[in-house]
């Protein structure tokens, strides 16, 4: 069901189609925003793991720039819009608890969420550690400062060894907060959420996918 978060973005949020809800989900796209490819994945999320899942755009009012003007804008989006309409869309679930995760750019965010306190458990999918020089501005905090204002054991940030945007003393860092990260050898950047990505890879991408699942399930 498309919807409007009351900041104006645009979400979609989807429930189990043959179950109630066991949990909520914020899902936070890549780069490229709210598109097909994440209300596909919010309703298999939904329905595989009984879960309400509500996905919104990063770039509202914008949707239709292309990558090039989305990474070179990322500068002028500000934490507490993008946070703000993270914890709207943990109350369009309509669930509690409500977990966190994103991809990308939207992984950043999910390591920045700790900071609001309002996710039991986050997931971090190849999300950037330290705010890339070319996106840094005004409203953008650093991950590793914000996260450690929540509670760093409830993330798992899930890294490919060969990722740029996810550098090893990054990584080191960031284990050193009580973050669990788990590092696939030979994965590069967006290896489990797009088949149609070059760097995607199937056996890694399922077993990502099993070691979310199974963070989600755990008490807080």
């Amino acid at each position: 069901m498309e919807i409007n978060l009351p900041s104006g973005t645009k979400a979609e949020v989807i429930h189990p189609s043959n179950s109630e809800s066991e949990r909520g989900m914020v899902v936070i796209p890549d780069v490229m925003g709210l598109r097909p490819l994440f209300v596909d994945l919010a309703r298999e999320l939904a329905d595989k793991n009984h879960w309400s899942v509500c996905v919104f755009d990063l770039y509202p009012g914008q949707e239709d720039l292309e990558v090039g003007e989305r990474l070179a804008t990322a500068g002028l989006l500000k934490d507490e819009d993008v946070l703000g309409d993270a914890v709207a869309a943990a109350e369009a679930t309509n669930c509690d608890p409500v977990g966190i995760l994103g991809f990308c750019m939207g992984g950043m965010y999910a390591l920045k969420a700790a900071s609001t306190q309002k996710f039991d458990r986050h997931c971090s999918f190849y999300g950037m550690i330290q705010v890339p020089d070319q996106w840094q501005g005004s409203g953008q905090g650093e991950p590793l400062e914000l996260l450690e204002s929540g509670n760093p054991a409830s993330i798992l940030a899930i890294i490919g060894s060969l990722d740029d945007w996810t550098p090893p003393h990054h990584v080191e860092s960031l284990a050193k907060t009580g973050v669990k990260v788990v590092c696939y050898e030979e994965a590069n950047h967006g290896f489990v959420h797009d088949v149609t990505r070059p760097a995607h890879r199937p056996i890694e991408a399922a077993d990502a996918w099993r070691q979310a699942t199974q963070w989600f399930q755990l008490e807080a």
